[in-house]
């Protein structure tokens, strides 16, 4: 990003809009480029509350018949040296007919003048009339060296150096990854006061703070599973997927000439242990797992919100991999995304769009874990090769499946195994999901409790018996889900997978 600023600004580029939230970083690296160009262009900040003033000078600075909008770029304009003009949280001005005519204007009369204006805020807002004349850039959050010089600062801070081993030190630059600058300082400093040092047991204290900072942007969660792989039963299918490629995003898979996966899409009947097989990947792979609310992208409140949104996710997503991006519900969250513009002014075709185009194209290690259980409600363009390595089904589970299911849901509960019957136990739950079958067992505790006593066999079949699973009350929706994945999707499960490459 530095480079093509530099770039933009040697080229006189009239209007730059940098999307930041790291506003004293930004300032550094506009003021270096302005330094390297051969006259040394004078750099200006603009805020509502000082006006226009040279950078460097007094935070008391202030130039009081600057403070308006139109008054600053109009000062700009009458300005005959060449110069850089930022102006630090435009954005909600910049829809004023008077702020837009003057912005236009100031281009114009920039010609030959190597004056530029920068327009510097945490929002992407361009009005429909700038939509030509500016280019809009993203500040990149600081990379491994930045974050470096960072820990160093800390690590000499008061005057004392302090060593840290190659590894502590790579550990915890790589914890820091996808914060701001001052969030990094914040974080190292915290980590320092609560232990007195920085070491490699200081990593989970950076970690923590990461997960706090990730989770105040609103649209993306840090998933924490305590579960593991082995903790769901059956889809043994899926799972030999999902551990052959558990080393997919270490450099000695891309020394191999590996790519790195893009990403797997999972249908199935509600209730199968399609979220918690998303779940448990992360700590299989042992790479943080950010599940992303749609829900949450959609903002009205302003034009232009929610794909700003849906862009600060990505980027967030990205600074941080190789991590594991975790959609649930795919087919609610894009479900007639592709035809929105009668209901939304075509808002959710546009952040359809947006992560399509995001998905083909990643380069970052970014891997999407999708999942969904209406495959009729998904928009084509979804499902063609290219967007996920793989799609597979999670169908009902085996009388087999369904016994390891209660074993493991039994083994959670009690030690004592032997006095149940899983094998009748997994014959009697014939249809019922991996989520209905833990319910049965819930259940038929609560009976017992009730009754100030142990449950038994007889209580948990009572249970089961009393239940009617979702494969009988939507018989129409699982057998077209059945039909479609038969011939389109990889079965998750072994003896099906077995069973069709036997077929072929």
């Amino acid at each position: 990003m530095k480079e093509e600023l530099n770039v933009l600004i040697k080229a006189e580029y009239p209007l730059i809009y940098l999307v930041t939230h790291e506003e004293e970083r930004a300032e550094e690296a506009i003021y270096k480029v302005a330094q390297q160009t051969a006259e040394h262009r004078r750099m200006y900040i603009w805020t509502v509350t000082r006006g226009m003033v040279e950078y460097g000078q007094s935070k008391q600075t202030t130039q009081h018949n600057t403070v308006s909008p139109e008054a600053a770029i109009e000062w700009v304009v009458r300005q005959k040296e060449a110069g850089l003009y930022v102006f630090k949280d435009l954005h909600p001005f910049i829809d004023a007919p008077g702020t837009t005519r003057w912005l236009r204007d100031a281009i114009a009369s920039f010609k030959n003048t190597e004056k530029i204006i920068i327009l510097m805020s945490p929002v992407q807002q361009v009005p429909i009339e700038l939509e030509k004349e500016v280019v809009v850039l993203d500040f990149d959050l600081p990379n491994l060296g930045e974050l470096d010089q960072v820990l160093s600062d800390s690590l000499n801070k008061g005057g004392k150096t302090r060593r840290l081993t190659a590894e502590t030190r790579e550990k915890l630059l790589k914890a820091a990854l996808g914060l701001t600058r001052d969030e990094a300082e914040k974080v190292y400093r915290k980590a320092q006061v609560k232990v007195g040092r920085l070491t490699e047991s200081e990593v989970d204290i950076v970690l923590s703070e990461k997960k706090q900072l990730i989770r105040r942007n609103g649209i993306l969660d840090y998933i924490e599973e305590d579960e593991t792989i082995d903790g769901v039963g059956g889809l043994e299918e899926l799972k030999r997927w999902l551990k052959q490629r558990s080393d997919a995003f270490t450099e000695r898979a891309r020394e191999y000439g590996l790519p790195q996966p893009k990403g797997m899409l999972i249908l199935g009947v509600p209730g199968c242990g399609k979220s918690l097989i998303a779940k448990t990947t992360s700590r299989l792979w042992g790479l943080p797992l950010l599940r992303l609310d749609m829900g949450r992208v959609y903002d009205g409140s302003m034009v232009g919100r929610s794909e700003a949104n849906l862009r600060n996710a990505i980027k967030t997503a990205e600074s941080i991999s190789p991590a594991i991006l975790f959609i649930d519900e795919l087919d609610k969250a894009f479900a007639g995304g592709a035809g929105s513009g009668d209901s939304d002014g075509g808002t959710s075709s546009r952040i359809f769009g947006s992560f399509l185009t995001w998905m083909q194209e990643k380069t970052s290690p970014v891997f999407v874990m999708a999942t969904a259980n209406r495959v009729d409600r998904l928009p084509g363009e979804f499902l063609r090769k290219g967007r996920f390595d793989e799609i597979f089904f999670v169908d009902l589970p085996s009388l087999q499946e369904r016994a390891d299911i209660f074993k493991i849901h039994l083994g959670k509960r009690r030690d004592d195994l032997e006095r149940f019957d899983i094998e009748q136990l997994a014959k009697v739950a014939d249809g019922f999901s991996g989520a209905e079958i833990e319910q049965g067992v819930i259940a038929a505790m609560y009976e017992a409790f009730a009754q100030d006593r142990e449950f038994t066999q007889l209580d948990i079949i009572a249970a089961v018996k009393s239940t009617l699973p979702l494969s009988r009350t939507m018989t129409e929706q699982v057998t077209a889900l059945r039909d479609w994945a038969r011939q389109r999707a990889r079965p998750a499960s072994a003896s099906v997978a077995e069973y069709q490459r036997l077929e072929f």
